[in-house]
This record gives C-alpha cells, sequence and structure tokens, in this order.
C-alpha cells in the first residue's frame, strides 16, 4: 500500500508534465509564462505550493520546539512586504510585460551598468542562489527519506540526487510553467492533506487538545524562569536579551517585524514583487488575476497554512521534551504516531511538498539563464524553438548542480542564513526603483556588492555574540544600516538615467506621479496617476485581514473561542473594507 501511493503519485505527476508539453513548447512565453493567461487562483496556488517545501514542516517545528510559537516572527514578518507586492506593485510588474524580472535592469536603468547588472543577476539567482535553495530543500528531503524509508543518510541522498531530482527535472523540463503550475495545486491539496493529519495524531498521542495544553503548562511550570510555548507574541516585559525557554528574544522580534520584511531580499517574499512571484504575475491574464493571485498567496501562505505545523511541533515538545535536533521532533511523531497504514501517503506528500518547490526553482532558474543571459548575451537571434530547446537543457544543468551543491551544505540552516545576510539592505532599492526616479543601476549594483561583502567580512570576523537569534538581529541591523548607507550615496553621487529611458519606463508603467514629477513633465500627454494613498490604505487593510485571521485560527484552535471569534469578525471587517477600495481603485483605473 505505501508503495502504491508513492508510484501514484509519481504517474500523476508525470502525465500532469506530458499533458502539458505541446503547450509549452511552443515559445519562451508558453515555456515560462504559459502564454500569460493564467488565472488568479491558479497563479495563487502554485506560488503557495512552491513556498510548501519539505524542509518547512520540520523548520517550524525547530523555531516553535525553541523560541515557542512567536518564533515564527520570522517569516510571519514577511507578510508586510507581501501585501506591499499585492497593492504597490503587482500592477505595475503586470504592466511591464516582462518575460523575467530580471529584465527590469534593462527597462528601467541604460547603458553597460544596466547590461551588467541584468548579467550578473541572471547568473547570481538564477545559479548560486537558485541552487543553493535547492540545495537545502534536498538536504532536508534526505532527513526525510532517511527517517521514513529507515536508510542511511548516504543511501537517502543518493534517492535524492539520482532519483527525485532528476523525475522532477524531467516534468518540469516536459511540461514548462504550466507542467509546474497543475502539478503544483495537485500536490498543494495532497500536502495539506497530510499536514492536517499529521497534526490531528500528534494532538492525540498526547491526550487531545486540553490535555497537551495541560501538559505545556507543567513543562513551563518546571522550568523557573520558561515563557509560555503557545503565546503569539515574545514576553515584553523581558530585557531586550532574555533567552528563557521558548521565548524569542525580543531585540529579534523588533529586528523581524521593524527591518527585515522591507530590507531583506529572500525567495517569495522580495521586496517589491520578484522571482517566481513576479514570473506568476507575468503570467496572469490580465492586471486584476495579477493582482487577486499574490492576494491569495498571501492569505493561504500565512492564514490558512501554519496551524497544522504548529500543533504538531507543541505536540512534540510535550511527546520528546530536551531534543538534541528539535527538526527531528516532525518526523518522529510522523514515524511513532501515524499509522502504519498512511505511511506511503505521507512519504508521497513529502514528495510533492519537495517537487513542487523543486519544480518552480527549476523553471524560474532557467528562465534567466536563457532569457537573461543565453539570449541576451550569447545567442539574441535564434528561433524560439531553439531557445526552448535551450530552456530544456539549461533546466538539465540546474538539477546537477544543485544535486552536487546539496551534497557539499553541512546544514539546512546553513544555506537559509548565508541566503538571507547576502540580500540584507538591499530592499530598499527594491521598493523605491518603482516609484522614485532618481534610483539608478549603480544604486542595485551597489546595494547587491556591499549587502555580499558586509556578510562575508561579518562571518568571518564574527564580532557579535549571544545566541543564534540575537547574533541574526546583530548582524541584520549591522549589513542593512551599512548596504543603506552605501547605496543612498552611490545613487547621489552618480548622475540619473538618461531622460529617454525613464519616460519610455512611465509611459509604460504609470508609477504614482509624486515620485516622477521631472519625468511626468517630459510625458505630458500622459494622465497622471495618483494611487499611492489609497493602495497603501489597502496594504493596511491587507495585513489587518490576514494577521486577525492567522491569530484568530490559532486561538480557536488552542482552546480560548470567543478571543478567537471576535479576531476572525474583525478579519472579516477588514476583508469588506479592502475590498469596497478595491472596487474603488480598479473604477478610477477603468476610467483612465
Amino acid at each position: 500500500m505505501d508503495w502504491s501511493a508513492v508510484v501514484a503519485y509519481l504517474a500523476i505527476t508525470l502525465l500532469l508534465g506530458l499533458y502539458f508539453r505541446s503547450r509549452s513548447g511552443k515559445s519562451m512565453d508558453d515555456y515560462f509564462v504559459s502564454g500569460r493567461n493564467v488565472s488568479w487562483w491558479l497563479a495563487g496556488t502554485s506560488m503557495v505550493a512552491t513556498t510548501f517545501a519539505a524542509d518547512t514542516p520540520l523548520v517550524v517545528t525547530g523555531l516553535v520546539y525553541a523560541q515557542g510559537v512567536a518564533g515564527n516572527w520570522i517569516w510571519w514578518s514577511f507578510l508586510l512586504s507581501g501585501m506591499m507586492t499585492v497593492f504597490l506593485f503587482a500592477r505595475l510588474w503586470r504592466r511591464s510585460g516582462l518575460l523575467t524580472d530580471v529584465q527590469f535592469a534593462e527597462m528601467r536603468y541604460a547603458g553597460k551598468p544596466a547590461a551588467f547588472l541584468r548579467g550578473f543577476r541572471a547568473l547570481y539567482l538564477g545559479l548560486l542562489m537558485n541552487c543553493l535553495i535547492l540545495g537545502w530543500v534536498t538536504k532536508a528531503m534526505t532527513s526525510i527519506v532517511g527517517v521514513t524509508l529507515g536508510v542511511s543518510d548516504q543511501s537517502a541522498l543518493s534517492i535524492c540526487v539520482f532519483f527525485l531530482i532528476p523525475f522532477t527535472g524531467l516534468y518540469v523540463a516536459l511540461g514548462g510553467l504550466w507542467g509546474v503550475l497543475w502539478t503544483d495545486l495537485f500536490q498543494f491539496v495532497l500536502k495539506m492533506s497530510i499536514v492536517i493529519g499529521v497534526a490531528w495524531y500528534a494532538v492525540a498521542a498526547c491526550g487531545g487538545m486540553h490535555a497537551m495544553l495541560q501538559k505545556l503548562a507543567v513543562a513551563r511550570a518546571a522550568v523557573p524562569g520558561s515563557a509560555d510555548a503557545t503565546a503569539i507574541f515574545p514576553d515584553f516585559s523581558r530585557s531586550l536579551t532574555a533567552e528563557p525557554l521558548w521565548t524569542l528574544p525580543v531585540l529579534t522580534f523588533v529586528v523581524f517585524l521593524g527591518l527585515q520584511w522591507w530590507a531583506f531580499w529572500y525567495p517569495g517574499a522580495e521586496p517589491g514583487g520578484g522571482g517566481y512571484v513576479a514570473q506568476r504575475i507575468f503570467s496572469a491574464r490580465d492586471e486584476k488575476n495579477g493582482l487577486l493571485s499574490v492576494l491569495w498567496f498571501n492569505v493561504a501562505h500565512y492564514a490558512v497554512r501554519p496551524w497544522p505545523w504548529i500543533l504538531t511541533a507543541l505536540a512534540a515538545i510535550v511527546l520528546y521534551p530536551h531534543l538534541e535536533h528539535p527538526e527531528s521532533g516532525y518526523m518522529l511523531v510522523v514515524s511513532q504516531h501515524v499509522p502504519p497504514a498512511l505511511r506511503g501517503i505521507v512519504v508521497a506528500g513529502f514528495m510533492a511538498a519537495f517537487m513542487s518547490t523543486y519544480a518552480t526553482q527549476l523553471n524560474w532558474g532557467a528562465s534567466y539563464l536563457v532569457a537573461d543571459f543565453y539570449r541576451r548575451f550569447l545567442k539574441p537571434s535564434e528561433s524560439e524553438r531553439h531557445y526552448v530547446v535551450m530552456s530544456r537543457v539549461a533546466t538539465v544543468l540546474l538539477v546537477i548542480v544543485s544535486a552536487y551543491v546539496s551534497m557539499q551544505l553541512h546544514s539546512i540552516r546553513s544555506g537559509w542564513e548565508f541566503v538571507l545576510e547576502a540580500g540584507a539592505g538591499t530592499g530598499g532599492v527594491y521598493l523605491l526603483r518603482w516609484y522614485w526616479w532618481r534610483i539608478n543601476a549603480w544604486s542595485e549594483i551597489s546595494a547587491m556588492a556591499t549587502a555580499l561583502a558586509s556578510s562575508f567580512v561579518l562571518r568571518w570576523v564574527a564580532p557579535f555574540t549571544g545566541s543564534t537569534p540575537l547574533v541574526f538581529a546583530k548582524t541584520a541591523v549591522t549589513t542593512t544600516a551599512v548596504t543603506t548607507m552605501v547605496w543612498v550615496a552611490v545613487t547621489f553621487l552618480t548622475s540619473a538615467e538618461p531622460e529617454p529611458v525613464l519616460v519610455s519606463f512611465y509611459r509604460k508603467v504609470h508609477p504614482d506621479v509624486r515620485g516622477w514629477k521631472p519625468v511626468a513633465r517630459l510625458a505630458g500627454d500622459v494622465v497622471p496617476t495618483h494611487d499611492l494613498g489609497s493602495n497603501l490604505i489597502s496594504w493596511l487593510l491587507g495585513c489587518a485581514m490576514v494577521y486577525l485571521a492567522l491569530f484568530g485560527a490559532g486561538l480557536l484552535i488552542l482552546d480560548s473561542q470567543l478571543q478567537g471569534l471576535m479576531l476572525l469578525v474583525c478579519s472579516a471587517a477588514c476583508a469588506l473594507g479592502l475590498r469596497s477600495n478595491l472596487k474603488r481603485t480598479w473604477t478610477e483605473t477603468t476610467d483612465r
């Protein structure tokens, strides 16, 4: 039965890849952005499936086990950036008509700096960063395969590298983005069913929800100074650096909520959008579908998915106290408390989590390598069929390189930390380049170079002390401050982009006029856009809606029904306000 479930899952994904082979093979637009004809619900669900990787339940378990529920603010804080992408940037990305977000460099900037920026980002993001991400996802899947199949780490790595990764590369190369989108939909439904089931069995193993909460309270009382593991926020009565059991240091929380969401580049949560989020926006049928796809992604990502993972992590605290490797708690629950008859389905669910992320990263990375490097700099005049073939070759190349990287990584966290630190401080440029005409190519180049150099220097010198979360917070503040000072100074010390380039960009994407007044005067025939204020109102309402839904659902689950219902009612009120504001915005846009 176990192997039947695994084989059935693999057969469905392969059939989907074969089914969409002809549809994706006509042109690069068909292969990488599905002919720009995707509905919002399909594009949004694909984004959610992509961010639900094989390592995600394990990482959340480790966070909750060490820092309580509040430890999730390391990724909950990115909602602020995600909602900003929805209301301030999604329509601008869709109007740009680009194939990849890296092409933005030569649309917004001019000359050799713009060409260098495009080529560098294509290789830096498409090859280096992409393979790092794929490497740590593979590292997590290796651990999962080893536990579930009862084999050594080396054997598990061989299964991933020589079977799962090539199989994923096969259906991605065949089906292009169409294949990725529809397999993501199937995989998301399967993954959510699995994690809900695992959470159910985990809580049942503790004696039920009430018994689990009582046992957590007893465990807290047994350790003097420990905090409430179920608390959504850190204990603000403690010092900024206090680190009792199950507490997120307040200084780290302040960095997450006040700095990280806008200052850091991170895949899936880029300030201003980008990466595979931008790719899904490009693939949408129109501006409205593009915006709604990212809105649905943020609602599902932050308000729908987290609690099954968190409940399993809380159960792991009760069932397995004093774990040396907290992330292993999730797989211990699976291996010891999920009925044996369901193990095959669980394995299939983890394969879906692994392959959905891997598939998107392969397709997205190949788009950079082919469209922004190979076609732009090496072979600019070939046929569309040629570029589709090279896209499939690039997919195979990424499979080989990422498999090698996965074998070199020491841990999941090592790759994850490097990606975060290397992007610290760059976010301000990515936000302002749409809304301020003065940003130029050197602003982006200096920001990326400074952030990368600073992260290497701080890792080498290691000037900070404390726990891992505290060292991360101090490093983030330092890198962001240095990077921001450098790129702001470079912006004012270098010339603005040529007027024809700025005017062309302004005509195409219609950014809010207030940051583009000198350019708007040169394009007097363009009706000025004044939507920043209404978009910021939508941003605030969207963030409130999702956070209230997230916290309300959590309180309902954790036996605080009245408070939970009140928060959910407030979330619904924010949703109504957001709907009204969006309707007004769409009407104004149509009138223009």
